[in-house]
């Protein structure tokens, strides 16, 4: 469980900045750096002492089986791939932790950032360790979350904010595809496990989805990896903290689809449609961002378009399908994070030291930067290209394996001649940034001079990185064999030789493309005034306006035409909800030659058919008198109480006693509500909206009943003899209906309570502070009670209490057996207590409750919960039930079933919300008074 720790470490730090930040306000900025990098410190020894494990081909897989019916288990996976993004992500983690401690000195954001930096690198982690696709999916849209309040972290800037959403809302839609996409993978394969999906790739390669699910796929990674055209995101997130640029958009968030890219291709890669979604995009994201970085004056959008440029690079490489292409991938995404995440670091130092990042105006820097300046030359070197710099032999790698690509016909001349041109901008737009910044005269106009001077340690990490890019040039096949070759390996489906740098060295049509591209640059770079000056002839667009503009026109339809549907009348919404049923129905029965199946009717009964009239008579007095409400509530009470019987006619006892009580606390429950309403309603409707609603009325009523009996007049093969079969062997209980609720179907029951908590919890929040005029005043001598709490009543009530209570926990106990049940026993005490609230009054109820309402609702679900966990602990399914028949003295043989604790949970959340409910609506009307909390 070594990948589940690493990704656990994070969140567990993040925990710990919080406490820190919220118990010691006047800690030091250090003891936060300090306390947010022990994770990420940890998290790379761990992986360093699992590398011999990683570099076996054999990838270490553990399971923990969490919904193996949805495939979706909690697996992790350490491999070379794996281990290689797991170490980047960590090991530069603890470098910009380092280099956030200076930047946020002095400022009181810093402990958000730490909590914010550490819950991201947890989603990294858990997208490149995870093992089932589902588990992965939930850390990738977890990066767009998180990555949404570290790019908006400045949030009173506007800037800020748009560059937030912005990227929410493409890296999220990119997310839904991807989700469509892995659920048309898992399904196809059989399985969401990697490892099962990687043995399958032919097959997959030949299904007839195959198009539609790569596409899906590949537009999650193209949105994350920002490839054009969705690429504009990543520019506009610059107005993110340097530490997030850092971080985030060089070494992390943005190698995600990369990650997904590589991590697939076995199972998906190596066909034409692979190389034409994957290189066409690669191309041309490689050469846009290179070809707009050389025209940003901004330190920071010249880095965001150059990684945009190579992130299109890398993409291309993974796409290009020559043998060694995804070696030249995987080497030249290493060299990236080394060098691209130190120059965001000099931006942010710069832009610190003399409050600006415009390159027109920061000049000649070396004079009171010299040490920035030197740590800087490495990473400028390696990004341009430059001989002994990593990035020469990856870039070399490029132009080798873009010689090698033959088919389609036009990519022999395209592929190579392309890479050359975008390699030429790379080198001018990296000369520009250290040029400008260091040299090209001197500085002016600068909101800040001199500039300020941080501590030489806040270089440590700039200097760490340059070392390390700088050793990757200088040994680069021990690098590759020793940490990229083992990723290499897990992309492939074959056993790759390592990659040979000396037969590199010796290549010369590369060098020559090498050498052609940095004259080329250098030309670019000395002919920049003019090559500027038609730049700035050209339109300005602005992304982010385009963006917004887009968003509000977005909005602005989706308001029209959720205003025409839902105008907030109710009538037209059940009419467009029963028209739809209506015609459902009637299309699904259109295609039967007889309504009337072989079944034979039941004779009627003239008792059933008294029932029957007085339903019906009672619903259609409802409407009738629906203008006078406490007569149509009379009547609607009796509708319940007919039903009630009904079930009870036709032997569901269970259903009968709970519809029962539930019709009692619903009439008190409406009465409360009814009470603030004037006690009749003028007439409103004219005869065409009541001509139109019988209509309606009527052919719902008629649909329903012509589905009904084309139903009960045909053979139906139900479920129900399952559970009368196994009610017993499995559930230990003769009562099929509880057995049902605690067992078969306990899950179902565990969310309805708790719906059913929220839904009480929701009205003690509205009611909590709610202030109400005063009930509407009744014309005439009518009036709601003479006495409040009349005397009878109140004894009555009193008597009746403890016999209730009494009723209730014989019901309670029964009804695994017999009809009963939590949820029946906690209705009639539910209807018990209210009887003392109606007879003696809120007030003298509630000062003889015990406890809190709240506190029921709460201890019920808590043990409905711990009754399931208490089964998974013991290796059983969550809420798996046991049973046992033990023999007590003087009572004999008695069953105890586990499922008696879930049904106490059951009872005491009924009790507690159906209480919370009506006190909280009773006391509007009472000398308690808003803003005196019941319950």
């Amino acid at each position: 469980m070594v990948p589940g720790l690493i990704i656990l470490l994070p969140v567990l730090g993040a925990f710990a900045s919080w406490l820190l930040s919220r118990r010691s306000a006047g800690t030091s900025i250090r003891a936060h750096a300090l306390l947010a990098a022990v994770a990420p410190f940890t998290g790379v020894l761990l992986l360093a002492s699992h590398w011999p494990q990683a570099s076996d081909q054999n990838a270490l897989v553990t399971t923990v089986q969490w919904i193996p019916q949805l495939g979706l288990d909690l697996s992790f996976r350490l491999d070379g791939l794996s281990w290689l993004f797991a170490t980047l992500i960590t090991g530069i983690g603890c470098l910009i932790i380092l280099y956030a401690r200076y930047y946020f000195d002095g400022k009181a954001t810093a402990p958000r950032f730490f909590i914010l930096i550490q819950l991201f690198m947890t989603a990294m982690l858990g997208i490149v360790l995870s093992e089932n696709l589902l588990f992965m999916l939930v850390f990738w849209e977890l990066t767009s979350l998180v990555s949404f309040l570290l790019i908006g972290f400045n949030w009173s800037s506007r800037g800020a904010r748009r560059g937030a959403r912005m990227s929410l809302v493409i890296t999220g839609g990119g997310g839904l595809a991807l989700l469509a996409g892995i659920l048309l993978l898992g399904n196809m394969a059989g399985s969401f496990q990697l490892s099962d999906i990687l043995a399958q790739g032919e097959m997959l390669k030949q299904h007839s989805l195959y198009p539609l699910m790569l596409s899906l796929v590949l537009l999650g990674a193209f949105t994350k990896s920002a490839q054009a055209p969705f690429h504009l995101w990543l520019p506009h997130a610059m107005a993110a903290p340097t530490p997030v640029s850092a971080y985030l958009h060089s070494a992390t968030m943005v190698k995600a689809g990369l990650f997904l890219m590589a991590r697939l291709h076995p199972a998906l890669g190596d066909t034409e449609l692979w190389f034409s979604l994957i290189t066409v995009t690669g191309m041309v994201t490689l050469m846009v961002g290179a070809f707009v970085a050389m025209f940003m004056h901004d330190i920071k959008g010249l880095l965001a378009y150059s990684t945009i440029s190579h992130l299109g690079l890398i993409t291309l490489l993974i796409g290009m399908g020559s043998e060694m292409a995804m070696a030249a991938a995987l080497f030249h995404l290493v060299c990236h994070a080394l060098f691209k995440a130190p120059l965001f670091m000099m931006a942010g130092y710069v832009d610190q030291a003399t409050g600006s990042r415009d390159m027109q105006l920061i000049n000649g820097l070396w004079r009171w930067m010299p040490a920035l300046m030197i740590v800087t030359i490495v990473p400028a070197a390696a990004m341009a290209g430059l001989p002994l710099m990593s990035g020469y032999l990856s870039k070399k790698m490029l132009f080798s394996e873009s010689l090698l690509v033959t088919a389609p016909h036009w990519a022999d001349v395209v592929i190579p001649a392309w890479v050359t041109v975008a390699g030429l901008f790379s080198v001018a737009y990296s000369v520009r940034i250290f040029h400008n910044v260091f040299f090209n005269g001197q500085p002016r106009d600068l909101p800040v001079w001199p500039p300020k001077h941080k501590p030489a340690a806040a270089l440590l990490p700039l200097a760490i990185l340059a070392t390390l890019s700088l050793l990757v040039g200088l040994a680069p096949q021990w690098i590759y064999d020793h940490l990229v070759h083992i990723a290499v390996l897990q992309t492939t489906v074959s056993h790759l030789p390592a990659y040979d740098f000396s037969a590199l060295s010796e290549a010369h049509t590369p060098a020559m493309m090498s050498l052609l591209a940095m004259l080329g640059g250098l030309a670019v770079y000395a002919a920049r005034k003019p090559l500027f000056a038609i730049h700035a002839r050209l339109p300005e667009v602005d992304a982010k306006d385009i963006f917004e503009t887009a968003m509000q026109r977005t909005i602005r339809f989706s308001q029209t035409l959720v205003y025409r549907l839902e105008n907030g009348s109710l009538q037209r919404y059940l009419a467009l909800i029963l028209f739809t049923t209506v015609a459902l129905v009637a299309w699904n029965l259109s295609g039967l030659e007889r309504w009337r199946g072989p079944v034979p009717m039941t004779s009627l009964d003239p008792l059933v058919v008294f029932g029957i009239s007085i339903l019906c008579l009672s619903a259609i007095g409802v409407t009738l008198f629906h203008r006078h409400r406490l007569p149509a509530l009379l009547l609607l009470s009796v509708t319940g109480l007919f039903v009630t019987l009904t079930f009870a006619w036709f032997s569901a006892p269970d259903l009968a006693l709970t519809q029962l009580s539930v019709e009692v606390m619903a009439v008190v429950i409406m009465m409360l509500a009814l009470s603030f309403l004037p006690q009749s309603s003028p007439k409103e409707s004219r005869f065409p909206r009541i001509a139109r609603d019988l209509f309606v009325a009527l052919a719902a009523g008629g649909g329903v009943a012509a589905f009904t009996f084309a139903v009960l007049t045909r053979p139906v093969n139900s479920i129900s003899d399952f559970f009368l079969a196994n009610s017993v062997p499995g559930g230990g209980g003769t009562n099929v209906v509880n057995v049902i609720l605690v067992d078969f179907r306990g899950f179902d029951t565990l969310g309805e309570i708790t719906v059913l908590g929220i839904a009480a919890v929701a009205v003690f929040a509205f009611t909590r502070n709610l202030n109400l005029k005063k009930r509407v005043a009744e014309s005439g001598h009518s009036h709601w009670v003479a006495e409040p709490h009349p005397v009878i009543l109140q004894m009555v009530a009193h008597m009746a209490l403890p016999i209730a209570l009494l009723v209730s926990a014989y019901i309670f106990l029964r009804g695994h057996n017999m009809p009963g049940g939590g949820f029946i026993a906690g209705l009639v005490t539910a209807v018990a207590l209210t009887l003392q609230y109606m007879a003696g009054g809120l007030v003298w109820a509630q000062a003889r409750m015990r406890t809190h309402f709240r506190s029921l609702i709460g201890a019920g679900l808590l043990i409905a919960l711990l009754t399931g966990v208490a089964s998974w602990v013991l290796g059983y399914p969550f809420l798996t039930t046991t049973f046992a028949h033990l023999h007590w003295p003087l009572i004999g043989e008695f069953e105890l079933a586990s499922a008696l604790l879930f049904d106490l949970g059951v009872y005491t959340t009924v009790v507690g919300a159906t209480l919370l409910i009506l006190a909280n609506l009773g006391k509007l009307m009472t000398i308690a008074g808003p803003g005196k909390e019941v319950g």
